[in-house]
């Protein structure tokens, strides 16, 4: 097969349906940037997770002389010395707990002072309606129940929390965002694909003329298919091409410069750039099998007639 011939009939194909092409280059590139979005939002969420996991304390919050007279679970009044030192004997025996840090009453408030200082709240307090407590690292985060089981309705205990639940919360919602990228993300590699079939059934039909004097003179289905398949791929290329566009850029303008999210926002663990350079090969891939398939598919019906 003559490679001038080939490029020459993808030149064609792609003037004689340049509106069709350049409406096949755009769904390509917003479907695959969503789906490259979409992988790398899966792994922020994973960085994430493993990041604030790997920090989430379970705490264990005691009684204090005010909740004596207001809380049920401390009716029994504020917590002892003993009952502290029996807490704390217990906790350390337990193999799942890595580390046990005590929080007194002032520290607790000087902790509250820093975080809420601006609170209309924070001036009516004092120190002694704060709540001493134990804050646990576990080895594994999963396993807070146990820790909740043991201590939970204990003599001295007022309540026991699990930071864990809070960031369960947020990485649902930050999944049910991805899930709904991935949604829209499929829907338009639908379209795309509707519109590469059209596109090379269109260029196909326009050519007929070529393609049966081709197959008179004796050509296989791969000689006369190739032209079309190529015009596809180049098709799809340029789509993917601007899909890695769309990632670096998207990525250098958020969290780098331009919104500077990276400085904004420190308590989150953004992914780096090997992340998003992993991702670029895959989406070129992509972009040049799914149209070259499509196309494949979509003529096998025409050199049958």
């Amino acid at each position: 097969m003559r490679p001038q011939f080939v490029l020459s009939e993808i030149g064609v194909g792609l003037r004689r349906n340049l509106t069709m092409t350049f409406a096949v280059i755009v769904s390509v590139a917003l479907s695959l940037a969503l789906f490259g979005g979409s992988l790398l939002m899966s792994d922020q969420v994973s960085t994430m997770k493993g990041y604030w996991y790997d920090k989430v304390n379970v705490s264990i919050f005691l009684c204090n002389k005010h909740d004596a007279e207001q809380d049920v679970h401390c009716a029994k009044g504020a917590v002892t010395e003993d009952q502290k030192k029996q807490i704390l004997s217990d906790l350390r025996k337990m193999p799942i707990v890595e580390k046990v840090a005590y929080e007194s009453q002032d520290e607790a408030y000087k902790h509250y002072k820093e975080q809420f200082g601006n609170s209309p709240l924070a001036g009516s307090l004092t120190p002694d309606q704060m709540q001493e407590s134990y804050r646990i690292k576990l080895k594994d985060p999963q396993k807070y129940q146990v820790i909740a089981t043991a201590f939970n309705g204990r003599d001295g205990v007022q309540s026991v929390q699990d930071q864990k639940g809070i960031l369960d919360n947020l990485f649902q919602l930050l999944n049910l965002m991805n899930r709904g990228a991935l949604g829209v993300m499929a829907l338009m590699l639908f379209v795309a694909l509707l519109l590469i079939v059209n596109t090379v059934r269109v260029s196909a039909f326009s050519r007929r003329r070529e393609t049966g004097i081709m197959r008179l003179v004796g050509a296989s289905g791969f000689y006369i298919q190739a032209p079309f398949i190529a015009e596809a791929a180049v098709a799809g290329l340029i789509g993917g091409g601007l899909a890695c566009v769309f990632l670096v850029v998207g990525r250098y303008f958020t969290i780098d410069h331009g919104m500077d999210l990276s400085h904004k926002l420190t308590l989150i663990n953004f992914v780096g750039w090997d992340a998003v350079l992993t991702k670029l090969p895959l989406i070129l891939a992509t972009s040049v099998l799914m149209p070259a398939l499509a196309a494949f598919f979509a003529l096998r019906k025409y050199l049958k007639v």
